[in-house]
């Protein structure tokens, strides 16, 4: 994808004053320059144009407040004075894996006041003698050079974000996941509780069911106890008639022998 085509996508319905942060890694150069990229950019402060085949930087416009320049992999050689002239407020430039090989091509980085953060890992000017302290006496207000200070202490997570940029960006993303997981975890709650409450409602309905079943067998254990008595009482009162009948019997049998 070339890069006006990707600036047209990144862009996004919004305009180019609306823009702080433009990541353009991967995209073509036209020629190996920068184009689609206007002045319009008014209020942007990081823009990364990583391995996107750029020799020159020439055709850079104006962007009074950028702070952050990526610019690793590509095949600039110099020609860095532009960067003075165009980002004035330029804290954070990274230079990685280009082709620069004299402590010379960097001489124009002197007029970047702001500048507090270099990175040159891969570029051929970092095999000679003395870099790291040719570097720092050429820019004295330097504070990392490939990420360390000229005592070797590495810089901090916050010293090599743009303020206000990545920090906040990164805060804001943290933030949405944190209520995404927060309802995720109140709707398997509500599910659990739900769960519960189903088993307690069955639990309930069955121990009704076994207090029912006891209570007709109760009744039923009555009513075959009030069976049999009556059996009983139903056999002693055939018993009491027949020997009745018996007796009758005899007394005529008596009178007639008479």
């Amino acid at each position: 994808m070339d890069m006006k085509k990707r600036i047209h996508l990144e862009l996004r319905n919004r305009t180019p004053s609306d823009v702080r942060e433009l990541v353009l890694d991967n995209c073509r150069s036209n020629e190996g320059k920068i184009e689609g990229l206007t002045a319009e950019f008014v209020n942007l402060e990081f823009l990364s144009l990583i391995n996107v085949g750029l020799i020159s930087v020439s055709n850079l416009p104006k962007l009074s407040k950028l702070k952050k320049l990526e610019l690793s992999d590509n095949r600039i050689s110099g020609a860095l004075d532009v960067l003075a002239e165009k980002l004035p407020n330029l804290t954070h430039l990274n230079l990685s894996g280009n082709k620069l090989k004299d402590i010379s091509t960097l001489e124009p980085l002197k007029k970047l006041d702001n500048l507090k953060s270099l990175d040159l890992f891969n570029c051929e000017v970092t095999n000679l003698n003395d870099y790291r302290e040719s570097v720092f006496k050429l820019l004295p207000r330097l504070t990392y050079l490939d990420g360390y200070d000229l005592e070797d202490k590495e810089a901090s997570d916050s010293d090599g974000e743009v303020d206000g940029v990545d920090e906040d960006d990164d805060e804001e993303d943290e933030d949405e996941d944190g209520e995404d997981f927060d309802e995720e975890d109140d709707e398997d709650d509500d599910d659990e509780d739900e769960e519960v409450e189903r088993e307690e409602d069955d639990e309930e309905v069955s121990g009704e069911e076994e207090e029912e079943d006891g209570q007709d067998g109760e009744v039923d254990d009555e009513d075959d106890e009030e069976e049999a008595d009556e059996g009983e009482e139903g056999g002693k009162g055939e018993k009491r008639k027949r020997e009745a009948e018996d007796e009758d019997g005899d007394e005529d049998d008596d009178e007639e022998d008479d």
